[in-house]
């Protein structure tokens, strides 16, 4: 099969032929019809603190068919459509019959959605109901990362909350916090760039970052909201969600920084306020986002900017590191590899 491989820090992704996955018994191997390229992958292949292994396949916001399975999978069968959370637990630990195979002893990582073919957990794959595209199940993944965060806020049904950050991981949250009963919802960005989409998905208010910016959170919303969402994943964001949340307010933590950040202790705690944090998600955020696109919401769906082949994934990978391009970029590997031009001629 056909993969880009992440290689080193430095160095852009590389297309190769690999051996295509052969499953565990528990496991199948899926023919991959769409995979989101996330914002974590260009950080943790750009030497932060924290840095994928090399010679890795990324790519963990992934849906596709079933093409083989293995020896005990009994629920999933060949031609069933799937979305599956990237890693597997042992499935008997308490974390893993909680749902959350993240924090099991045993958990093994399963991302390698950039390839034509790639393995999924049986105990941890989910179906796709014939109303979802392969493209919708790519999203479920980022949903499922944005509702397991707005969830930890326990929002009461009219609550004021405040979104920081427009990518997927905020407009997400912007959905949930919509349909979980928030009455006014405020998302700020630096750039007027999201300011239409985040309002689709639910935003009833868009700031921008700048001076005064409590002064205006508090204009907009009547003041202080009860919940803070940081969707930035920058130093600076945590101090200012807890500078900007009512006192005794929740502030959850779903922009996942590589790098240190901080919370002045005193004025947090003058406030009371209450700061969790969010990585990744459960099984049941994946059924509760999947049937929520079954049952009609079409908003997620505006995030897809653009679909581009699996050739077309180094340089893409490469350029966002530099400049934003549309919201969520989706990789399709069955998509044929982009004319290439001469210099002689200037044609393909």
């Amino acid at each position: 099969m056909k993969a880009a491989v992440f290689k080193e820090v430095g160095r852009p992704l590389v297309l190769e032929s690999r051996p295509d996955p052969v499953p565990r018994r528990d496991e199948v191997v899926i023919k991959v019809g769409r995979c989101g390229i996330c914002s974590s992958d260009l950080h943790m292949t750009a030497g932060h603190v924290v840095t994928f292994p090399g010679d890795s396949v990324l790519g963990h916001e992934y849906a596709g068919e079933v093409v083989e399975v293995g020896a005990d999978v009994r629920s999933l069968k060949i031609g069933d459509r799937i979305t599956a959370l990237p890693m597997a637990g042992c499935g008997a630990c308490a974390e893993c019959l909680r749902g959350f195979p993240l924090a099991c002893a045993s958990m093994r990582p399963m991302m390698s959605g950039y390839a034509q073919y790639a393995l999924a957990a049986e105990r941890w794959a989910v179906k796709l109901p014939s109303s979802l595209s392969l493209a919708d199940g790519a999203l479920i993944e980022p949903l499922a990362s944005s509702l397991r965060g707005v969830v930890m806020a326990d929002l009461r049904a009219g609550a004021h909350v405040v979104v920081l950050g427009a990518g997927t991981i905020g407009l997400g949250a912007i959905f949930w916090a919509n349909r979980l009963g928030a009455k006014r919802i405020l998302a700020i960005a630096r750039t007027e760039r999201q300011r239409d989409l985040a309002l689709h998905m639910g935003a009833t208010h868009f700031l921008l970052q700048g001076e005064g910016l409590k002064q205006r959170v508090s204009a907009a919303l009547d003041g202080p909201p009860a919940a803070v969402f940081e969707c930035i994943g920058a130093p600076g964001a945590l101090g200012l969600a807890a500078e900007l949340v009512a006192p005794r307010g929740t502030v959850v933590a779903l922009g996942q920084c590589l790098l240190p950040d901080s919370v002045n202790p005193f004025l947090a705690g003058m406030k009371s306020i209450v700061v969790k944090f969010s990585a990744a998600y459960e099984l049941r955020d994946f059924e509760t986002a999947t049937d929520a696109m079954d049952r009609g919401a079409v908003e997620p769906r505006t995030m897809v900017s653009e679909t581009i082949a699996l050739d077309s994934l180094p340089a893409t990978f490469e350029q966002l590191r530099h400049s934003p391009r549309g919201t969520k970029i989706l990789v399709d590997p069955s998509l044929a590899p982009p004319p290439v031009l001469t210099a002689a001629t200037g044609s393909a």
